[in-house]
């Protein structure tokens, strides 16, 4: 998720093509940090977004409108005044900065042509948008920077402009073949960090990048590569150059299941084994990759107190089950009380009433024994102070069994909807395990008097196989059950992770035989959707659905099944096609 000079270069070149010779017919700063400028331009209008955000710094042409504050701020009147309705002459890259420099012409109060510059600049923290006259004098900035803020350039109206330069990184535009051996590869460091230290441009994405492209570990030290190895590292670099100068970009995001990992604006192959989105604008690729992760986030942070919920009642379970064991295992003494009774019973007659102690033999295993008394009892009064107490025992230890199952049916339901809260894809899906969370007791339910629970809408995931069968996933507990109980048929199949919380995977078979790359697709599916996400193979348990039961007052989700098959698949479903 690099925004480097690489990505810059490919966007530049889409602006270029888009915006040059365009005019400008609006300008707007809805955020404190950045513009939205509106460009017509061959009978199109495009929206131009800059972004000069410390976290998150972006350029893109977007489709989306942002209304704009009542007042404007004073650098986007400024801008208004000098290039409301200039013209673009250029949009450029100096090198392979993380810079943009659009030249706009327009005409002053006197009539007469002029320039100007809108310099972006996406440097993490230290972004800016800077707005300088032809000679490079800075009019004003987005952001001021002072002497105080940084001692290496200052960003004032009235200062000149230039490009710092605090790394003296070269240019991999212009680097000779020299340079790249005597200064590259000659660093005491790593190939990969080697690479984007000294290179404009690249970040560590982009230089493990290269070093893969040309079989090298990026990890290795640059005094362990040899003679042919520094070679085809410096040869696979003028080739990605070749691609960047001509503007050979395939801009791309690389998917792990449903959630977008990484961008960037050539084949990653260091991700092989990640699903590839190919897109023709880096633009388009920067709003959907952004839009996807921000939703994820969202969701993330709208399921966080669900999650503590979860995480708080399976800590307490957790400890309940811890003591409820211990109890269980003091429990286990009840048959020598009982035994003690028996032979007291049996033996008792022989004692006299000064005796402490009953020696004799356990007739059950034959070795001896010796059974306390208490002297102010009778052998018939001790004998049942002894069943006394393998009656308490043994109803504590009945008591126990059936309260240690609740408890782990508890945790394991709980591990299910933590399952479920990372399977979530959108608000709907936390309502409704927040709707099982309350219908367990575990979120108080706020109803108001008089008002009807609203029916629960049901959306699971729908993948269809490479043979054309419809494959359906649950995301929740009460998905499932729908899933397994009302939509699915006698003859679907059903697949779930075996012994562990994850989805029903339904296979609509219409009365047809499966072929075996469905049943492989859809086990890998189950092992996506379960607790073993992140583990290389996960068992599966397939059977018809008809053979599915779900017992008497069972959790949600839960069911059991005493004939199916079993299979080894990985959670890997890149290459399984997942419908809207």
């Amino acid at each position: 998720m690099a925004f480097d000079g690489i990505t810059i270069s490919c966007i530049q070149k889409e602006l270029a093509r888009a915006l040059e010779g365009g005019r400008i017919s609006k300008i707007a700063q809805p955020e404190p940090d950045e513009l939205l400028i509106t460009i017509k331009n061959n009978r199109e209008q495009y929206r131009l977004l800059l972004s000069a955000s410390a976290s998150l710094p972006l350029v893109y042409l977007t489709t989306q409108n942002k209304q704009g504050p009542m007042q404007a701020p004073n650098f986007c009147m400024l801008l208004r005044k000098h290039i409301g309705s200039g013209k673009i002459l250029s949009v450029t890259q100096p090198g392979l900065e993380r810079i943009l420099v659009f030249t706009v012409e327009h005409r002053n109060e006197l009539g007469d042509l002029c320039t100007k510059k809108l310099i972006a600049e996406f440097m993490g923290k230290h972004s800016n948008l800077i707005f300088c006259d032809s000679e490079d004098q800075i009019l004003d900035s987005i952001k001021h920077v002072s002497l105080h803020m940084s001692s290496v350039r200052e960003v004032l109206p009235g200062r000149p402009y230039f490009i710092p330069h605090t790394q003296e990184k070269l240019d991999p535009l212009t680097i000779s073949r020299e340079d790249f051996f005597q200064v590259l590869l000659t660093k005491p460091l790593p190939a990969a960090r080697a690479v984007y230290t000294t290179l404009t441009g690249f970040s560590p994405l982009m230089a493990e990048e290269l070093c893969f492209r040309a079989g090298l570990d990026g990890g290795l030290p640059t005094d362990a590569l040899d003679e042919p190895a520094r070679l085809h590292l410096y040869h696979t670099f003028c080739l990605l150059m070749e691609d960047i100068k001509n503007g050979d970009f395939a801009p791309g995001i690389f998917y792990r299941g449903p959630e977008p990992v990484e961008y960037a604006a050539f084949p990653l192959k260091q991700f092989s084994d990640f699903s590839r989105t190919p897109f023709d604008s880096i633009s388009r690729l920067l709003e959907t990759y952004y839009a996807d992760k921000n939703r994820i986030t969202r969701i993330r942070q709208k399921s966080a107190d669900l999650r503590k919920i979860v995480s708080t009642a399976l800590e307490r379970n957790g400890k309940k089950l811890i003591l409820q064991e211990k109890q269980m295992k003091d429990t286990e003494k009840k048959d020598k009380y009982r035994i003690y009774g028996e032979l007291l019973n049996t033996y008792g007659y022989s004692l006299s009433p000064e005796d402490k102690f009953l020696d004799t033999v356990n007739y059950y295993t034959g070795e001896p024994v010796r059974v306390p008394l208490d002297t102010q009892l009778s052998p018939a009064e001790n004998a049942k102070k002894y069943f006394d107490r393998y009656g308490k025992l043994k109803r504590t230890a009945d008591a126990l069994q059936t309260q240690i199952a609740e408890t782990k049916a508890d945790i394991a339901h709980l591990e299910s909807i933590s399952t479920a809260l990372d399977i979530a894809r959108d608000e709907e899906d936390l309502s409704q395990i927040r709707e099982e969370l309350s219908d367990c007791g575990y979120v108080r339910r706020h109803v108001q008097n008089g008002a009807r629970k609203k029916k629960t809408v049901f959306h699971p995931l729908h993948y269809i196989s490479s043979d054309g069968f419809d494959m359906y996933v649950g995301k929740n507990n009460y998905q499932n059950e729908e899933l397994t109980f009302k939509f699915a048929s006698g003859g679907d199949w059903w697949f779930h992770a075996k012994g562990m919380p994850g989805s029903h995977v339904i296979v609509k078979s219409g009365g047809a035989e499966l072929p075996d790359a469905t049943f492989e697709e859809a086990g890998r599916l189950a092992a996506y959707y379960s607790r073993g996400k992140q583990a290389p193979k996960v068992e599966i348990d397939y059977t018809l659905k008809k053979n599915i039961r779900k017992p008497a007052g069972a959790k949600p989700g839960f069911v059991i099944y005493h004939t199916n098959y079993s299979l080894m698949a990985s959670p890997d479903i890149k290459d399984i096609k997942e419908t809207c």
